[in-house]
C-alpha cells in the first residue's frame, strides 16, 4: 500500500508540475508595450493609432541589407492582404546611423519612394524598440496579437518565408502565423530561422559586412 502511494503521489506531482509549465509558457510570451517612432513621411506613428487593430505585422529592416531587397514587394502585398483584417505591416529601421550613413532617415525616404512602400517605414534612432522585441538582424519579422487584456504579446516571429531568392516556391511562414491566429487558434509554428544582416547595438565594436 505504501508503495501504490508513493506512485500516486508522483504521478500527482508530474501532474501538477505539466499544468504548472503549460501555464507558465502562456503566461510568458513577451508583451510588447506602446510606441512612438517617426516615419518617413515625416509623421510620428504609434501602436495606439490603430484603435481596431487585431495585430501588428513588425518587421526590422534597413536600407541596405541584401537579404532585404528581396521581400519588399512581399512586404507590400501583405500590408495589402492583411490590414483589411486589421492586421498592420509596420516595417522599422534600427541600425545604428553613426556607424552606417547608409541607414539615415534620408536614405529610408528614398528606399520607401522608390520601393513604393504602402507601409510604415519607422526609424528607430535610439534602438528602443528593438531592444524591446530583442531583434537581432534584418529581415526579421514579428507578429504582435491583442490578448482579451487589451495587451500584444508577440506570438510568432523569424522569418517571413522560406525562400528569399523565389517567392513563389516560398513556403509562407510569417502568413501561416496570422492565418491561424485570425482563426482563433494557436501559432503552430512560433518560432522560425531567419536570415540577414545582424542589427550592431549602439556601443558594440564589430561593424557590419
Amino acid at each position: 500500500m505504501r508503495k501504490l502511494f508513493y506512485y500516486l503521489c508522483l504521478i500527482l506531482i508530474g501532474l501538477i508540475f505539466l499544468s504548472f509549465s503549460k501555464n507558465n509558457a502562456f503566461t510568458s510570451e513577451k508583451v510588447i508595450k506602446n510606441f512612438h517612432l517617426k516615419n518617413v513621411n515625416n509623421k510620428i506613428i504609434s501602436l495606439s493609432d490603430f484603435k481596431n487593430a487585431k495585430g501588428f505585422i513588425v518587421v526590422f529592416i534597413c536600407n541596405k541589407c541584401p537579404m532585404v531587397n528581396f521581400y519588399s514587394e512581399r512586404l507590400n502585398n501583405l500590408n495589402s492582404k492583411y490590414k483589411t483584417e486589421g492586421v498592420f505591416l509596420l516595417a522599422i529601421n534600427a541600425m545604428d546611423t553613426l556607424a552606417y550613413g547608409g541607414e539615415s532617415f534620408l536614405l529610408m525616404q528614398k528606399k520607401a519612394k522608390n520601393e513604393k512602400f504602402n507601409f510604415p517605414y519607422l526609424q528607430d534612432k535610439k534602438q528602443v524598440v528593438a531592444k524591446q522585441f530583442s531583434a537581432t538582424h534584418t529581415p526579421e519579422a514579428f507578429v504582435i496579437w491583442k490578448t482579451k487584456s487589451n495587451k500584444l504579446s508577440i506570438k510568432y516571429e523569424g522569418a517571413v518565408d522560406d525562400n528569399a531568392g523565389d517567392a513563389s516556391k516560398a513556403k509562407p511562414l510569417l502568413a501561416n502565423a496570422i492565418d491561424e491566429l485570425l482563426h482563433n487558434k494557436s501559432v503552430s509554428n512560433p518560432k522560425t530561422e531567419s536570415f540577414g544582416c545582424r542589427i550592431f547595438y549602439r556601443g558594440e565594436k564589430q561593424k557590419m559586412n
